[in-house]
C-alpha cells in the first residue's frame, strides 16, 4: 500500500476560495456571486481584490442562478456560491430551466455538502445533490477530496466551457495531494494499485479509503484505490479497468447511496462487466445534528466500514 502522509489538514471550501482568487487573476471575465455566505464560501479575498467582479445577492438563491446565466451572454464567467443544499435543491428549477437546459457556463460552487455540515442538522445536510445534478444534461459535476485539489479544481472549471457542478464541505480535513497538481475534468486518480478489489471513493471518502487499504494491506488485502473527483463524465475506462483486474468494487461517498457515485458505477458495470458491490454510503435516510466524526461514524462513512465492505464484497466474488 502505497504510503500517503500530511503535515496540514484544512477545510476543502478553503480550497475554493484560493482558487477562485486565482482564476479571478488569470481571466478577468471570472466573477463571482453569493447568496449571504462570504463568510462561509471563503469568498472574501476575490472580493478584496475585485469587488466590481463580485455580486451580493443576499438570501435570493433563484435570483443569483438567473443573474449568473444571464452574465454568461455578456461572456462572463459566474460562480455561484452557498451551501449545497440551497444551491441544488431551493433552486433546482432555475438551474434546469436557465443553466442546463441553455447550456449556460455557470459554475455552481456548493460548500457544507453531505454529513460532515454536522451541527446544523438534516435540514441543511443535503445528500441527494450529486444524484440531482447529475441527472442534468451536460451538467459536469466535480466533488474534490482535499484543499489542494479543490482549489485545483476551481481553477479548471473557470478554463471549462459549460455547465458544473463543483461540491465541497466544511470540515477539517488532511491535505495530501500535491499542491501544483494539474487538474483533469474526467480523468480519475489513482490513488493506489492493487489487485484484490477495486475502491472507488470521492471527496471526503477518500482519505477514509486510503486508512482503510493500510489497514486492509496488514490483513493481506491489496486494495486498488481510485479517487472519482469527477463523478458526471465518469471515467469509465479507469472503472472497467480496475473492475477488469479485482473482479469486485466497493464505492464510498458522503451522499445517499441511491443517486450517487455507487449508483454510476452500478450502472457502468451492469452494461458491460458485471461484477460484486457493496456500498458505503448513507443508506437513504437524512442525516442528524452532532459532530461530523460522531455523524461519519454513526451513518457508516468511515474507514472501518470501508474495511467491513471490502471483506463482504470479496467473500461474495469466491462464492
Amino acid at each position: 500500500m502505497k504510503k500517503y502522509t500530511y503535515t496540514e489538514s484544512k477545510d476543502t471550501r478553503s480550497g475554493f476560495g484560493a482558487g477562485l482568487l486565482e482564476a479571478g487573476r488569470k481571466n478577468e471575465n471570472v466573477v463571482a456571486l453569493c447568496a449571504d455566505l462570504v463568510a462561509s464560501l471563503k469568498m472574501q479575498d476575490f472580493i478584496n481584490e475585485f469587488p466590481e467582479r463580485f455580486i451580493q445577492v443576499g438570501i435570493a438563491e433563484a435570483n443569483m442562478v438567473g443573474i449568473a446565466a444571464g452574465l454568461t451572454i455578456g461572456g462572463k464567467i459566474p460562480f455561484t456560491g452557498t451551501f449545497a443544499n440551497f444551491s441544488t435543491g431551493r433552486v433546482y428549477d432555475q438551474i434546469r430551466q436557465s443553466v442546463a437546459y441553455s447550456d449556460k457556463n455557470v459554475k455552481i460552487c456548493a460548500s457544507h455538502a453531505g454529513l460532515t455540515l454536522g451541527e446544523d442538522g438534516a435540514t441543511h445536510q443535503i445528500l441527494e445533490d450529486i444524484g440531482l445534478m447529475k441527472m442534468l444534461p451536460g451538467m459536469t459535476v466535480i466533488n474534490p477530496c482535499d484543499y489542494n485539489q479543490t482549489k485545483a479544481a476551481t481553477m479548471a472549471i473557470a478554463e471549462y466551457e459549460g455547465p458544473v457542478y463543483l461540491r465541497f464541505g466544511r470540515p477539517v480535513v488532511p491535505i495530501f495531494t500535491d499542491a501544483d497538481q494539474k487538474f483533469e475534468i474526467g480523468k480519475a486518480w489513482m490513488v493506489n494499485e492493487g489487485a484484490d478489489v477495486s475502491i472507488f471513493a470521492t471527496g471526503h471518502l477518500v482519505w477514509e479509503a486510503i486508512q482503510a487499504g493500510e489497514k486492509l494491506a496488514e490483513m493481506g488485502i491489496d486494495a486498488e484505490i481510485i479517487n472519482i473527483h469527477t463523478i458526471k463524465p465518469l471515467d469509465a475506462e479507469a472503472v472497467l479497468k480496475s473492475v477488469a483486474k479485482t473482479g469486485c468494487v466497493v464505492t464510498a461517498e458522503e451522499h445517499n447511496r441511491l443517486g450517487g457515485l455507487g449508483d454510476s458505477i452500478a450502472q457502468l458495470l451492469a452494461t458491460n462487466t458485471p461484477a460484486p458491490q457493496e456500498y458505503v454510503a448513507v443508506n437513504d435516510s437524512f442525516g442528524e445534528s452532532g459532530t461530523p466524526a460522531q455523524l461519519m461514524t454513526k451513518y457508516g462513512l468511515d474507514a472501518d466500514h470501508i474495511i467491513k465492505a471490502v471483506q463482504k464484497v470479496i467473500a461474495r466474488k469466491k462464492a
